[in-house]
């Protein structure tokens, strides 16, 4: 996604407008659910909102603001909006017109400012009939083949912090969370890719801006299996480093399951396909209790494994897995860690955090971590149940001939079951051993 932005140069005020507020600059981000225009704006505006049809346009008017000329420098190509007018209308307001390319529904919220940005008038653009800008799907590589489908893929839900306007911590160098944590996400789907019987699902695959709970609901809705969120750490203090994993917390269980619990959206399929809507209070909160106890046990054992895997490429912050209520790990039903992949506020880790190289270091870690937990808890119907847990991790020293006899099977087996063209193998891979006869 490319981010669209321009300054709106601003003229001499009137009289008239000595006390108006300014916008001072228009950006826009478009994502698979939608389009977010943001105005920067110098202090908090009174504004209405409403949509009108036949053609499709959103009215946003702005009580005393102002800037000097019409919009005209966005690319609205990959967006739900065709045009921007705007002009002045009655008692000296601001309207602004937002030609669309659909019907939509509006949502806008004013934002107080941060160490980035001052006051920001949002607007989400969310299409009533579906019609949203979808980016292609990265096609599958080449040398991954197709096995007989015994059961379905494990599905890893990869999601990269932050995003759009949201930066996150940024390191001295101007080195943005987003970006690293986006990098790091890319990287671990092309390794998941590769994998057999795993599908990679990236939650958001551009620099847009998704919300916390819009994260999680994107997990339920691919049926997540794990669902894993990359970020980078910042602190005041400038020597803190190391990487950290996380879990959700009791205590942020516990509040999060009241919060499921009164939650109309969770009357269907929310506990592995069993609805709520029809169960009493009690049995209803066993039955989410059940759940999130299985989830935030498999959770730590995820955690772990990443946790002693990133013990390997370098420091880490704490030698134990944490626990907080961070709001993306709140599934009930989803095993979900947070990786802070190291501290962006540190000049060092800034450094090693930009480098392509250690980025795929740690993106090797967590697939390696995530392979070694899948590989001893296989969910069931997928397709690594469905092989009686019989897979290898290849070793430093394998060949296919010594896996092929330790398992009493054929190289031209083991080559045809995991789609390889030559008898090539890496250190890191998983092989899918074939239950042959009484092997």
């Amino acid at each position: 996604m490319k981010i669209k932005h321009f300054a709106l140069l601003l003229c001499f005020l009137s009289p008239a407008f000595a006390h108006a507020a300014q916008v001072n600059a228009v950006r826009m981000w478009s994502s698979p659910e939608g389009t977010r225009v943001v105005f920067d704006v110098d202090r908090k505006v009174e504004h209405n909102v409403f949509v009108l049809q036949n053609p499709d346009r959103v009215v946003i008017d702005l009580e005393r603001t102002r800037f000097a000329r019409p919009v005209t420098a966005l690319d609205y190509s990959e967006s739900l909006v065709k045009g921007i007018r705007t002009g002045t209308h009655e008692n000296n307001n601001l309207r602004v017109v937002l030609d669309m390319k659909s019907h939509v529904a509006p949502k806008t919220f004013l934002l107080n400012p941060t160490k980035q940005y001052g006051y920001r008038l949002v607007v989400d653009l969310e299409s009533v009939n579906g019609q949203v800008v979808t980016p292609a799907p990265d096609p599958a590589p080449a040398s991954r083949s197709s096995l007989p489908q015994q059961g379905r893929d494990i599905i890893v839900a990869i999601d990269a912090g932050h995003g759009g306007e949201d930066p996150g911590a940024i390191g001295q160098r101007g080195t943005r969370e987003k970006d690293v944590a986006l990098s790091i996400a890319r990287k671990l789907e092309a390794l998941l890719r590769q994998e057999q019987g795993i599908k990679p699902v990236l939650i958001r695959s551009g620099d847009y801006y998704i919300s916390l709970r819009g994260r999680i609901r994107k997990a339920r809705e691919h049926k997540a299996d794990l669902f894993i969120s990359i970020h980078a750490d910042a602190f005041r203090n400038g020597r803190a480093k190391g990487a950290s994993v996380y879990v959700l917390s009791q205590r942020g269980a516990s509040s999060e399951a009241a919060r499921w619990l009164a939650a109309s959206e969770n009357d269907a399929d929310l506990i592995g396909g069993v609805s709520l809507d029809d169960k009493d209070d009690l049995l209803a909160s066993v039955l989410l209790d059940l759940s999130q106890n299985a989830t935030l046990a498999a959770s730590m054992d995820i955690g772990d494994r990443i946790l002693g895997e990133l013990k390997r490429i370098g420091h880490v912050h704490k030698r134990q897995i944490e626990h907080a209520g961070f709001v993306v790990l709140k599934a009930p039903d989803v095993p979900s860690i947070l990786v802070e992949t190291g501290f962006i506020s540190n000049r060092q880790e800034e450094s090693q955090l930009r480098s392509q190289r250690h980025q795929q270091r740690i993106a090797a870690a967590l697939l390696q971590g995530i392979k070694r937990y899948f590989n001893d808890n296989p969910p069931a119907g997928t397709l690594l149940a469905s092989a009686s847990k019989r897979q290898h991790l290849v070793a430093e020293g394998d060949t296919l001939s010594s896996i092929a006899r330790q398992y009493r099977i054929s190289p031209h087996q083991l080559q045809s079951v995991n789609g390889l063209s030559s008898d090539k193998i890496k250190a890191g891979h998983t092989l899918i051993i074939p239950i042959v006869g009484g092997s």
